[in-house]
């Protein structure tokens, strides 16, 4: 069940963090004040909407309050991630200011995201 779950997470996420992401979000959910947490909770809002229709709608066997539980960390963390403040902070400390300005971040992005999907799917495993 890992295997799918998180096949199943990680489309959900991808359609979120792309077709389904306008460029207003993209742009502001990093702002500082009202317009970048607005763009930023709605994406993760729009990440969780994504993360239900794999989860409910294709009826995978997860409990409520797993599915509840899983949701609220996945948006939690997409929200945070999204900030581009602690990719910023994790490119510093790993010395890739020079791949960091020529591309990099939105690699460690995704790859922070990920992360997130797979502790999430083992979790949910473990848990059904």
């Amino acid at each position: 069940m890992f295997a799918s779950l998180f096949v199943l997470l990680y489309a959900a996420h991808l359609a979120a963090d792309y077709p389904l992401q306008t460029d207003h979000q993209a742009k502001h959910k990093a702002d500082r004040g009202t317009t970048g947490w607005a763009a930023n909770l709605v994406h993760a809002g729009t990440s969780a909407l994504a993360l239900v229709v794999a989860v409910v709608v294709l009826d995978l066997p997860v409990g409520i309050l797993q599915a509840a539980l899983a949701l609220a960390w996945i948006a939690g963390t997409h929200a945070v991630i999204d900030r581009r403040w602690p990719v910023a902070h994790w490119m510093r400390l790993a010395r890739q200011t020079t791949w960091a300005q020529n591309g990099g971040a939105a690699h460690v992005d995704q790859t922070a995201h990920a992360l997130v999907l797979v502790v999430t799917a083992l979790a949910l495993t473990t848990t059904s």
